[in-house]
This record gives C-alpha cells, structure tokens and sequence, in this order.
C-alpha cells in the first residue's frame, strides 16, 4: 500500500512540474511578444518624431526663403534709386554740354576762333569723359538690377515649390510628384506595401489611387510610412468592377477621404 501511495505522490509530482513547465514556457512567450509589440512601438515613436521634426522644419525654411525675397526686393529698390540718380546726373551732364556748345559756338563768332576757344574744348573733352564714365556705371548698374531679378524670380519659384509642399503636408496629402509602384499584397489583411515612403512624397493617413492603363481601379488610405516604404489599406467599395490588385500596379496621389473606414476585401494577389 506504501508503494502505491509512493507511486501516485510521484505521478502527482511529475504532472506538477510538466505543468509548471509549461507556464513558464508560455510566460517566456508572452514575455517575448510583449517585448517585440515594445519594440514596434518603439520604432513607430521614432518614426513620428521624424515626421514631426519635417513638418516643423517646413514653416521655419519658408520663413527664412520669405525674409531672403524682403531682402532682395530691398536691394533691388535700392538699385533701382541709385540707377535713376546716375540717369538724372546723364541728363544734367548731356545739358551743360549742349549749353557749353551752345556758348562755344557764340564765341567761336565773336572771336573767329582765337582767344578762350581751345580752353573750353578741353572743358568739352573733360565733359565727355565724364558722361562716358557716368553710362558706364549705368551699364554696371543695370546688370546688377538684372542678376537680382533673376534671383528674386528664382527665390519666389522656390518659394511657391516650398508652400505647395508645406500644403499638402498640412492638409494630409501625398506629393503630386509621387508615383511608385504596389510592391506586395496581403489581400487576407486587406492591405499593400508601397515601393516608395516619405523621401518620394508619400504621407500618412493620405487617399491614393491605384492606376492602370491610365484607369483608377481601386484606392489606398496610408497607414504607415518609413523612408523608402509605406503600407496602405484597401478602401472598401473602391476596387473596380472585375479588377484584380497586381504587385507593380501604379500608384499615385488621389484626393483625401473624409471619412474612410478600412476592412479587408477579397484581393487575389497574382499568381507567379
């Protein structure tokens, strides 16, 4: 009878560690998949903050491109106000030259070309030097005026660039210059992975059309975006009749959804 008792104390022991065993296993598990959920968290917070950090990066770049065309516009005035100075001096110069001619000539009656005569011709030379040297600073000037049109001209075509970015990063929209490629598909979770992230333009929680033969087939709202890839749910109702996602699909920005919801519609990826 001791024995039987013995062999069942034991049995009951074994069956106690075989259990214990296997919640620790389990612990160790949750454990591990409680660390990786840290992790991707982890990963989706440094993505934000970067995502941050460019959005308020934006405003500052347009105010500095802002305070840049004030100051060109102000120096482009003030050329412009020195240039019609050394126009008016031109014009007082080119009179007393007509004058001094004018009084030259009526001298040159009176004295049949004796007397002051050659005294006011290298006056007359000395003016003309003078005049040549004053439309050679025009000539300088005016070349200035033009090399800081054309950099204002630039710098308000950068700014326009910069604004539109900042607008559709504002309003939720993926660059107009965007357009990747579907690079694979999960049709069970209703979702694809993009060939292009946030350096091409792509931006979260923005409308997507997927486009073949130049014919929106279906829509994308972005869920996630990194670098050089992004994830993008399937919109529901938006799949074109008898058609079918296909990875190297084209994809292009489309127009925000209001109020888009996300499930999983029956999507075939293509057979290899």
């Amino acid at each position: 009878m001791a024995n039987v008792f013995g062999i069942l104390t034991a049995i009951a022991l074994a069956l106690s560690a075989f259990v214990a065993f296997k919640n620790h296993a389990a612990y160790e598990k949750d454990l591990a998949d409680t660390d990786t959920r840290k992790g991707e968290l982890a990963k989706s917070e440094i993505r934000l903050a970067d995502d941050k950090k460019v959005l308020t990066a934006l405003p500052i770049e347009i105010d500095g491109v802002d305070a840049e065309v004030d100051t060109l516009t102000a120096s482009e005035a003030a050329q412009k106000k020195v240039n019609d100075g050394l126009s008016k001096q031109v014009d007082e110069k080119t009179k007393k030259i007509a004058s001094d001619k004018e009084q030259l000539d009526g001298i040159r009656e009176k004295t049949a070309k004796v007397g002051n005569i050659d005294e006011l011709a290298a006056k007359m030379r000395e003016m003309n030097a003078a005049i040549e040297q004053l439309k050679q600073s025009i000539t300088g000037n005016e070349a200035k005026l033009a090399n800081l049109t054309a950099q204002n001209t630039s710098t308000e075509a950068q700014i326009t660039d910069t604004k539109g970015k900042f607008d559709d990063f504002a309003g939720g929209r993926s660059l107009a210059s965007l357009n990747t490629r579907i690079r694979s598909i999960y049709p069970n979770w209703g979702f694809v992975t993009l060939a292009a992230g946030n350096n091409a333009g792509v931006v979260n929680s923005s409308t997507l059309n997927v486009v073949r033969n130049d014919q929106v087939i279906a829509k994308l709202l972005v869920t996630a975006v990194e670098s050089t890839t992004a994830s993008a749910s399937i919109v529901p109702d938006s799949m074109a009749a008898d058609a079918t996602l296909m990875v190297g699909d084209r994809v292009v920005p489309g127009l925000k959804e209001t109020t888009p919801s996300v499930s999983a519609p029956v999507v075939t990826p293509p057979s290899n």
